[in-house]
């Protein structure tokens, strides 16, 4: 079975940081784009970054995270991290890990309803 789960979210004071991990099971981990989503209260689900996990030319950033979150992974342990620093109240949301095919991680930034897999989210709460 396909999963995803995540981990690693906190309630944080806005300034600080956060490491969230996803760990992945039940697919060939180096075959799939993983990236990140986040859910607020009351509002549509937002990409934030994907990556196909090749160079960093295969990574693609929103422009609301971008030189704030920042994605890697670790190959052998099947595990993509999210690095949060610089943490803003507007960041309170569950955060969730997904999964694509590589070729989708372009439109899958945009488009979050393209990723395959999902997992269930880690809550991230950032406190003014």
């Amino acid at each position: 079975e396909v999963q995803l789960v995540e981990s690693g979210g906190d309630s944080v004071q806005a300034g600080g940081s956060l490491r969230l991990s996803c760990a992945a099971s039940g697919f060939t981990f180096d075959d799939h784009a993983i990236g990140w989503v986040r859910q607020a209260p009351g509002k549509e689900r937002e990409g934030l970054v994907c990556s196909s996990g090749s160079s960093d030319n295969d990574t693609y950033y929103a422009d609301s995270v971008k030189g704030r979150f920042t994605i890697s992974s670790d190959s052998a342990k099947n595990t993509v991290y999210l690095q949060l620093n610089s943490l803003k109240p507007e960041d309170t949301a569950v955060y969730i890990c997904a999964a694509a095919s590589k070729v989708l991680c372009p439109l899958a930034l945009f488009y979050p309803t393209t990723y395959d897999y999902w997992g269930q989210g880690t809550q991230v709460t950032v406190s003014s």
